[in-house]
């Protein structure tokens, strides 16, 4: 699988009033438009209530929420959008979303060992089914159970993967903890630890490395800067602002962005660092 695409610029972290600037600035982009504005997550009470995590949904609450269409200064000759959806969007209307220009979809299947997504055959589907490339993701839970039994548990409940050019690496959504200690109480060295067995062991049941969801902050203070995935793992970098800014240790490559948690699309706004060819490239493995 060749992961590495285009070189991202550098920045330092959003704060909440930068985002608030940011909204105003004329978009330079070119890209898919006409849809009305969709919900990204959810209040965090109702979240840590269902025990159900949307991808970012800690992003956000770290660094910040931001509503937009396209990056600003987005550096890739080529570009491919989508979007990551979970059980808050409910049965999702793929066919708007594809006449708006999303080309590819991630799904959440799971998250630790408890959770499976009640509408993930309508969303993985229909996803696929109007067209998109789409995949599944995976909320990590590294205090509940190792990464290993998360692996396996993603696997057998969605999170496959198969070389037919529509379907996705599944990925490893990693980040804040929603409630308690915010990397989940195990060491640098331990989270590095995790996210490899997670890693190894999706990698033997299907072939494929998981694509790691994660923010460069997050990284820094999780890991230490340790593990570099470099050379398996393609990145999904979540920041909010008009620009991918620094990258977690040690990629110098993304994959995908998720740039803002509302906008054109259901759920999280996303871009794919490359042509459509590329993406289908990776879903080919």
């Amino acid at each position: 699988m060749n992961t590495r695409l285009l070189p991202a610029g550098r920045g330092r972290r959003l704060t909440a009033l930068a985002a608030a600037f940011l909204l105003s600035v004329t978009f330079g982009a070119t890209t898919p438009a006409g849809a009305a504005t969709t919900g990204g997550n959810p209040p965090d009470s109702v979240q840590d209530a269902q025990h159900n995590h949307t991808m970012g949904s800690q992003v956000a609450r770290h660094l910040g929420h931001r509503t937009a269409t396209v990056p600003v200064s987005f550096g890739p000759l080529a570009a491919v959008y989508g979007m990551d959806v979970s059980s808050y969007q409910g049965n999702v209307d793929w066919t708007t979303a594809w006449n708006n220009g999303g080309r590819f979809a991630y799904i959440k299947a799971t998250e630790g060992t408890y959770y499976q997504n009640a509408y993930f055959a309508q969303q993985y589907n229909g996803s696929y089914n109007v067209g998109m490339i789409r995949g599944a993701y995976h909320f990590a839970t590294p205090n509940t159970t190792n990464g290993t039994t998360q692996a396996n548990y993603f696997v057998d409940h969605g999170g496959g993967w198969s070389a037919d050019g529509k379907t996705l690496p599944g990925a490893l959504d990693i980040e804040w903890n929603p409630s308690g200690a915010e990397c989940y109480g195990l060491s640098q060295a331990g989270m590095v630890q995790w996210i490899l067995d997670f890693s190894n062991t999706y990698h033997a049941r299907t072939g494929a490395w998981p694509v790691i969801y994660t923010a460069q902050l997050w990284w820094q203070d999780c890991t230490g800067n340790r593990g570099d995935f470099t050379s398996t793992n393609p990145l999904w970098v979540a920041r909010y602002a008009t620009s991918v800014g620094a990258l977690p240790y040690a990629w110098t490559f993304y994959t995908f962005w998720q740039y803002a948690d509302s906008g054109t699309f259901p759920g999280d706004q996303d871009v794919f660092n490359g042509s459509y060819d590329r993406l289908q490239a990776l879903a080919l493995g």
